[in-house]
């Protein structure tokens, strides 16, 4: 391992701020901006010599390859810890715009929807992984609440219910069961979780979700957030018999009434569903 990606790896390990998916997560990213700082030529770093160039170099990096704003906004918050942590957080401006990073669009200009590959999922090993991705895809799941569920607790009679410290924010939240596909999905994960969770009994989520990231990769199942809108969108035509818009049904300004009382309703449900705060968001996955 290269020096500079050992060391924010060691800094990750003494610092577990977070739940453990957040601390995954800015292990990979930190991994990542460690070699890419390498690959942009600044050589023999180590987490002190943190500066304003390298940030610089870093953002014009990303955005040269067209990164998304999203995805621009969580290497920045990764740096941002880095900084953090040796005492240095004025390296980094506070504003993203700084930058020239706008705000994340809220609303869906294209379908981001995806339906689970079934040839590729078959190319998984691991049934635990293959299980949570199936999860994702019917019940609208996020990878850590669908590698955390533990059928034992969340599987009731007529929806499952999910545990805070699954979930992001720390939201419990329950789910319908709607449909006998689901039912039969949940007998699956019963009978391979043994009363626990989607994890190995000799695994714990970390190194879970790292078999599962190698899993999806290898079998090139990518974008699998796609699942959630996919999940989203299937839902607004259930509670509403209409496509939604970003999937070319009717905007919202050219529904009636009627039509417009049913489709706010259903956005509130479907964000509920999906584990968001606001119906705002259900945009993201609808349209508008």
């Amino acid at each position: 391992m290269k020096d500079l990606n050992y060391q924010l790896s060691k800094m990750c390990r003494d610092n577990r701020d977070g739940s453990f998916s957040t601390q995954a997560t800015r292990s990979r990213l930190l991994d990542l901006i460690a070699s890419q700082l390498l690959e942009i030529g600044f050589r023999r770093m180590q987490p002190r010599s943190l500066k304003p160039k390298h940030v610089n170099a870093l953002v014009t990096h990303w955005q040269e390859k067209g990164i998304s704003t999203g995805t621009l906004k969580n290497r920045l918050s990764a740096l941002r810890w880095w900084a953090k942590k040796i005492n240095k957080p004025s390296i980094i401006a506070g504003d993203n715009s700084t930058y020239g990073i706008g705000k994340r669009a809220y609303v869906a200009k294209v379908p981001k929807a995806q339906e689970l590959d079934e040839k590729k999922l078959s190319l998984i090993s691991d049934q635990y992984v293959c299980l949570s991705i199936r999860l994702q895809a019917a019940f609208g799941l996020r990878r850590e609440e669908a590698i955390k569920f533990s059928p034992s607790y969340a599987a009731q009679d007529d929806h499952i219910k999910l545990k805070p410290s699954w979930t992001k924010g720390g939201r419990a939240r329950t789910v319908p069961i709607t449909n006998e596909d689901q039912r039969r999905l949940l007998e699956e994960v019963k009978t391979l979780a043994r009363g626990g969770a989607l994890i190995p009994p000799h695994l714990n989520y970390v190194k879970q979700l790292h078999r599962y990231e190698k899993h999806t990769a290898k079998a090139g199942l990518s974008q699998l957030h796609g699942l959630r809108h996919g999940y989203a969108q299937r839902r607004y035509f259930e509670l509403t018999e209409r496509v939604c818009p970003v999937a070319g049904g009717l905007s919202s300004k050219d529904l009636n009434p009627v039509q417009r009382a049913l489709d706010h309703e259903a956005r509130a449900i479907i964000s509920r569903e999906l584990g968001h705060a606001r119906v705002e968001i259900a945009a993201v996955y609808l349209g508008r």
